[in-house]
């Protein structure tokens, strides 16, 4: 059986189909005869470019707020990094807030 993994990310909304296109591509969202799944909630994200930073919206020392969305998806253990890569590659903050943990319980036998 398979390790799933829940993967979570926050995307700019002008980024959204990009991101989701490219971590599909890359093997997220797989259950069962289906590709690409996810779920999509908005909100806004809120940050605050320090010294160092080349953010892709905002400016340096000032918080920023932007229409975001958070995607949601499972992604198979083994495709994970590639996963993680495909995202990183689409989205276009240069620290992208993301995360994933291990689907407890999962696979059942």
């Amino acid at each position: 059986m398979t390790q799933l993994h829940t993967l979570v990310a926050y995307v700019p909304r002008t980024h959204t189909h990009a991101v989701l296109a490219a971590i599909g591509d890359a093997g997220a969202g797989r259950i069962g005869n289906y590709s690409h799944c996810s779920f999509v909630t908005a909100g806004t994200g809120r940050f605050t470019p320090r010294a160092g930073a080349t953010p892709f919206l905002g400016d340096l020392d000032r918080p920023t707020e932007v229409a975001e969305d958070r995607i949601e998806c499972v992604v198979e253990a083994a495709v994970l990094d590639a996963v993680v890569l495909a995202l990183r590659a689409a989205h276009p903050y240069e620290e992208p807030a993301l995360m994933s943990w291990p689907v407890d319980g999962w696979p059942r036998e």
